[in-house]
């Protein structure tokens, strides 16, 4: 959720840029610096930092809790894998989205950021974010946690097989 916040915070940052660079006269000038200040960059980072840290902590608790103990490894490496294919998928997006809006109004024009449309591409990552954030909420809303009792039985199997490590190396 918190990502989401991010998203639409890049977008309004976005935008606010695109407003002093034309208040400016700018517009047309794409090596020139804007005169914003770089601390208008720091509550898009301070939340993708959040979030970086909620998500991570939480997905990688829920695996070690959830995750049979001989699976633990495994479901966290495909946890890593999964946000490697993540990063693909939205350099797969930077590209259709340059391909198909074409030249006159790209959104990530290759020449001068200033006639592009970034804040619109934001906007599209936030949309699929929300709907990640939809599909996450149902996916939680019909996960059956695993009982109690296995996870103490499994502590309790871990503290049993410490102890005899124990007594063999003594």
């Amino acid at each position: 959720m918190v990502d989401t916040w991010e998203g639409g915070t890049r977008a309004l940052i976005e935008i606010r840029r695109k407003n002093v660079a034309k208040d400016y006269d700018l517009l047309d000038r794409p090596t020139a610096v804007i005169p914003i200040s770089v601390f208008w960059l720091v509550p898009q980072h301070v939340l993708h930092g959040l979030a970086e840290v909620v998500m991570v902590v939480g997905h990688l608790e829920f695996l070690y809790d959830q995750s049979p103990e001989s699976m633990r490894s495994t479901a966290t490496a495909l946890y890593w894998i999964a946000i490697a294919m993540g990063n693909y998928v939205s350099t797969l997006m930077v590209s259709l989205v340059h391909k198909y809006t074409g030249e006159r109004r790209n959104w990530l024009p290759d020449r001068n950021l200033n006639r592009g449309r970034l804040e619109n591409y934001y906007w599209l990552v936030t949309g699929v974010q929300v709907l990640n954030l939809i599909y996450s909420v149902i996916c939680a809303w019909f996960y059956k946690c695993k009982p109690l009792n296995e996870m103490i039985d499994e502590d309790d199997a871990n503290v049993e097989s410490v102890k005899k490590v124990e007594l063999v190396t003594n």
